[in-house]
């Protein structure tokens, strides 16, 4: 029989802001990471997103070596304009390029979602994905060299940081700021006490058995 705290949580991400994140959960879990090649099928940008993080979350999954019940959670963020996907830049001039699209524009940040409940030979899986609409100022040459100059903007989607010196050209952030950050907070607790009560049968919150 299930009883509260035989769970196991994993963060399928190597993201230092998603670790951040779920630590504001206050519950024990490891981060354990996926290899892979990150290519999906999708030019939808927030189908793209999904893809790619329960591609993590799979490969996390095959990968395990605990037995025992086991949550994991991967995600994926990606940001978009007028459909085309914004991934992380491969430098600075990538960076320069992405960033330049951007100015002066209203795009969508997506965050996609994938979890994991192993619960003895079964496992359960279900995603989402959340939007956020985020606007830019003009950045002018001046601040855009000021800002490539602190580095934030090479391992991030977009090029940049929200929570980071990208604050000093972004004038308008409309949804969930931690899902600019890399990991909507807010929903996923909601989403992952649906996904405990439907597989578990039970109304007790899913923080318990952590």
């Amino acid at each position: 029989m299930l009883n509260q705290k035989n769970f196991k949580f994993i963060l399928a991400s190597a993201s230092p802001r998603r670790k951040e994140l779920i630590g504001h959960l206050q519950i024990p879990f490891s981060v354990l990471t996926a290899d892979i090649n990150e290519e999906s099928s999708h030019t939808a940008p927030d189908l793209f997103a999904l893809e790619i993080a329960t591609q993590k979350g799979e490969s996390v999954m095959t990968n395990l070596k605990e037995a025992g019940s086991t949550f994991a959670v991967s995600a994926d963020t990606v940001v978009s304009l007028d459909g085309k996907i914004f991934g992380k830049p491969r430098d600075v001039n990538e960076a320069r390029a992405f960033l330049l699209e951007l100015s002066g524009k209203e795009h969508s940040v997506f965050t996609a979602v994938t979890m994991f409940l192993r619960i003895q030979d079964k496992v359960f899986q279900q995603g989402f994905v959340e939007e956020t609409k985020v606007t830019f100022n003009n950045i002018s040459d001046e601040l855009m060299e000021r800002y490539l100059a602190t580095k934030d903007s090479l391992d991030k989607a977009g090029a940049y940081g929200i929570q980071g010196p990208s604050l000093t050209f972004i004038s308008r952030v409309e949804g969930d700021y931690a899902n600019v950050v890399g990991f909507p907070l807010s929903r996923f607790v909601n989403e992952a006490q649906i996904f405990f009560e439907k597989h578990l049968e039970k109304k007790d919150m899913w923080l318990n058995y952590f």
